[in-house]
């Protein structure tokens, strides 16, 4: 299902999303290197709980995982791209470390994922990757707003990630997103101009570019939810939440 918002929506959308971008962003400071991946779960649940909203996580059970997920943000490190279910373990120096997190607040969803080096090890390939997926999320961005299509939005991420030289998985990208997290139009990470689903205002789609080092394929872990590269390579990840406007995109998930 396509859900296009009214205008009362989207202001409660600008709320939502300001406050992913602040959790996140809460997150990225207090991670450092011996920070366990399970007190980044409970920091993110009390910031939730304190703001009156609501998981998408928690009691998540899509076909494609093990569910219910049982967590309030998910937690990838290095070869883990997607669905990083939170566990025991501490952050290292040099950890490229991407946290997603995705909230309901007042009945409206937003969802972001950032992607960051931990400690002060920066692995020159890890910095471009995670730059790369940032550049990609801009160029889709930029590319969006009424009259557009889902095409023209994959085509602008896709030839960033292409340019860079990264394979592109299409299994899995954004979405549109608002009363519930995942929604139609599924929007790949690649495509064509000028096909696919018309924008029209009241639309919020979460575009998020990832890609792995150096293969598409991508792995299950054993915990029924992570998704690896098969190949042990390193990932990034990068979404914001937009809403379409007459104007063009409105990032809703900026940290403000």
């Amino acid at each position: 299902m396509v859900e296009i918002l009214t205008r009362t929506e989207v202001s409660r959308a600008r709320d939502t999303g300001a406050l992913v971008a602040r959790i996140l962003h809460t997150l990225k400071d207090r991670a450092a290197v011996g920070t366990n991946l399970l007190d980044i779960d409970r920091w993110a649940q009390a910031m939730i709980v304190e703001a009156g909203a609501d998981s998408c996580y928690v009691d998540y059970a899509p076909s494609f995982g093990r569910g219910p997920f049982g967590h309030y943000i998910c937690t990838a490190v290095n070869d883990a791209v997607l669905h990083g279910l939170p566990h025991d373990y501490a952050l290292a120096d040099g950890d490229l470390l991407t946290l997603d997190l995705a909230v309901s607040l007042r009945g409206v969803a937003a969802d972001a994922a950032i992607s960051f080096i931990v400690g002060g090890s920066k692995p020159a390939e890890s910095v471009a990757m995670i730059e790369t997926t940032e550049r990609a999320l801009e160029a889709g961005i930029a590319a969006a707003g009424p009259g557009a299509r889902i095409g023209d939005i994959s085509h602008a991420i896709g030839a960033v990630l292409r340019k860079a030289g990264y394979p592109i998985n299409t299994e899995f990208g954004g979405h549109g997103i608002g009363s519930t997290m995942h929604q139609d139009p599924h929007v790949p990470n690649t495509g064509r101009r000028g096909t696919g689903y018309k924008l029209r205002p009241g639309l919020l789609l979460a575009l998020e570019p990832w890609v792995m080092q150096d293969t598409d394929e991508l792995v299950t872990d054993a915990d029924g939810w992570t998704l690896r590269s098969a190949t042990g390579c390193r990932t990034a990840h990068s979404e914001h939440t937009i809403a379409i406007t007459e104007d063009g995109a409105e990032i809703l998930t900026l940290a403000r």
